[in-house]
């Protein structure tokens, strides 16, 4: 592995979640100790960050890269041109707003207190959408290609293994279960009360994973 990696923003392909477009930066590098990813707001008026207010979560510190960003920040609102850094704790509502057009705005965030996990959102975020309108064998269809390319994010692959077990893929659903067990052995006691397993929870497979007999 190289010591260091170069790469233009416009070279990182934008992902979405069904939301606001990003770039997944701390993906795309294999960044393992802490959160950044970039937005960028096409038109004047386009929503960059999406609301929301990070409760009992993520510190994030905000860098406008280039054009110029409205933030709502609670109450407030800052006017941020390109090189002004924006601090949030948790628990503040926030978003922000393209001013000119090709706005690009930086977000970097991690939990006080603990080390930083990569979770992989940035691989789920591709299936969330299939999955939360009930498409349940397409989200397994892509989710399972995608964690073939990026097995190190066990919460990925429990996701995926959710929806294998709604879409009546009760094989797969419990050897990905499996996989998701042994990169997050927490993953073992979130099963054993998700419903998402409910049409696997009588098979001798689940019950062996969440130890029971």
């Amino acid at each position: 592995m190289s010591e260091y990696a170069v790469v233009h923003l416009e070279e990182i392909d934008e992902i979405t979640d069904g939301r606001c477009p990003w770039r997944p930066v701390r993906h795309h590098f294999g960044i393992t100790s802490f959160g950044v990813g970039a937005w960028t707001g096409r038109e004047a008026g386009d929503r960059i960050i999406n609301e929301h207010d990070e409760a009992d979560e993520n510190e994030e510190l905000y860098l406008v890269h280039t054009g110029r960003a409205r933030f709502e920040l609670g109450d407030a609102e800052v006017d941020a041109p390109a090189g002004t850094f924006v601090f949030a704790r948790p628990g503040l509502k926030r978003t922000a707003f393209a001013e000119e057009p090709g706005t690009t705005i930086l977000a970097l965030g991690g939990t006080p207190g603990q080390a930083y996990e990569p979770h992989g959102y940035e691989i789920w975020s591709q299936v969330r959408p299939l999955f939360e309108a009930g498409r349940y064998d397409e989200a397994a269809d892509r989710g399972s290609e995608l964690i073939a390319a990026n097995p190190q994010y066990p919460m990925v692959t429990y996701n995926i293994a959710c929806a294998e077990s709604l879409a009546g893929r009760k094989n797969d659903a419990i050897e990905h279960l499996r996989l998701a067990i042994e990169g997050n052995d927490r993953f073992r006691e979130y099963a054993a009360e998700d419903s998402d397993f409910d049409a696997i929870r009588d098979e001798a497979g689940f019950k062996a994973l969440i130890g029971q007999t």
